[in-house]
């Protein structure tokens, strides 16, 4: 599998206080410019400065500590320029907390048709007007810049995780000479945040990159593992000891009529949800379940824009709690406790994936209660 270190480049001093441990998981309070945030936490992604049919009250409300920007697509549209304008991004969209912005690398892989890369850096064809764009690595932080989120990326040359050969080692030797030209660019006292960029399907390689970059990055650093949102594999990354995450997978799903709960994920399209007057998860308390049935929620999916609405509240609602009990578990003593549960609810047969066992033996949590058969080939002795 490729994957490929990044990096932040903070624009204040910043500051990481683990709060508590349990041997590899650990729980933070990160100091940001705009929000004291608690570790580990999911960041919804609000590609073009908004969370698509949410307010920022309701992103407060739910406990949003960190939302996500893109950095092409602002570019393009209202353009970073306009934003500096008026008062940065934080004013623009008028939000209080925290801000992240990537650098726009992935668009390198998702819109590889509009892009040519060079060492200079990658020319977009612009999906708005057709017009070229180059993004160099300056430039990238100086939109960035303007823009004026609490972290902010190092341009990276990014590849499919189907791409094998040379072109891996291309790829990463130019994001470290690029590193070095974003660190040029600006002021900075050092490089802050450690990212561990993954993508792909092979779940046994993801855990395994997770573990080896967890195990060998600095220990007063944030680890941020990019485009993960799946609650299982959020679990499992945190008790390999990372910190951070981002995807659009809770708000995307929910447009598609999915729910997440705890058991895993609620379809409200199927016509079984039809007479089904329950909430969407009897035990959650978010406003959703608290005054909404199944039914009426089934009646607006993918028709109408309340669904959809309703959905992504729900969805990030249980992505902001999964991230309090994260951390609180950890805090509090009871992290293999969570994690038993959690994989109890979700796997009620005790069919935990293979590579969930692996990961969880190496992070030095005991499921045996969780599974039905435990099967480990992992060798500890290696530098996992």
């Amino acid at each position: 599998m490729a994957w490929f270190s990044a990096c932040s480049i903070p624009a204040v001093p910043l500051f990481l206080q683990v709060l508590g441990r349990f041997n590899r998981a650990r729980a933070a309070q990160l100091t940001l410019p705009h929000y004291l945030c608690q570790t580990p936490l999911f960041m919804p992604v609000g590609t073009q400065g908004t969370i698509k049919g949410l307010t920022k009250n309701q992103l407060e409300e739910i406990g949003c500590q960190i939302i996500l920007g893109n950095t092409y697509h602002l570019a393009l549209r209202p353009t970073s320029e306009l934003i500096d304008e008026l008062g940065g991004l934080h004013k623009f969209m008028n939000w209080p907390r925290a801000l992240l912005t990537d650098s726009g690398g992935f668009q390198m892989v998702s819109l590889l048709h509009l892009a040519d890369i060079t060492e200079k850096g990658v020319t977009f064809q612009s999906p708005v007007d057709g017009k070229p764009m180059l993004l160099t690595p300056e430039e990238s932080i100086q939109i960035q810049n303007r823009i004026g989120a609490d972290i902010i990326m190092a341009l990276d040359d990014v590849v499919r995780t189907t791409i094998t050969g040379p072109r891996i080692e291309e790829a990463m030797y130019r994001t470290l000479r690029w590193i070095d030209r974003c660190i040029a660019g600006i002021y900075v006292s050092e490089v802050w945040l450690n990212v561990i960029c993954l993508g792909g399907e092979d779940k046994d390689s993801f855990w395994r990159v997770v573990a080896q970059c967890t195990a060998a990055l600095p220990e007063d650093k944030p680890r941020y593992v990019m485009g993960v949102g799946y609650p299982l594999d959020i679990v499992v990354c945190s008790a390999l000891g990372a910190d951070m995450y981002d995807c659009v997978y809770p708000t995307r799903t929910a447009r598609f009529g999915t729910a997440l709960v705890p058991e895993g994920v609620l379809k409200l399209k199927h016509q079984a949800m039809a007479n089904d007057i329950r909430p969407i998860d009897p035990m959650c308390e978010c406003m959703v379940c608290k005054n909404y049935t199944r039914a009426y929620i089934h009646c607006l999916v993918t028709k109408d824009a309340m669904g959809s609405q309703l959905l992504s509240y729900h969805n990030l609602y249980y992505m902001m709690k999964l991230s309090r009990d994260l951390h609180s578990s950890i805090v509090e003593g009871r992290f293999p406790e969570f994690v038993c549960k959690f994989l109890q609810t979700m796997f009620p047969k005790g069919d935990v994936p293979e590579w969930v066992c692996n990961a969880m033996e190496v992070a030095g949590i005991d499921i045996s209660s969780c599974c039905r058969e435990m099967r480990f080939d992992v060798d500890k002795s290696s530098t996992l």
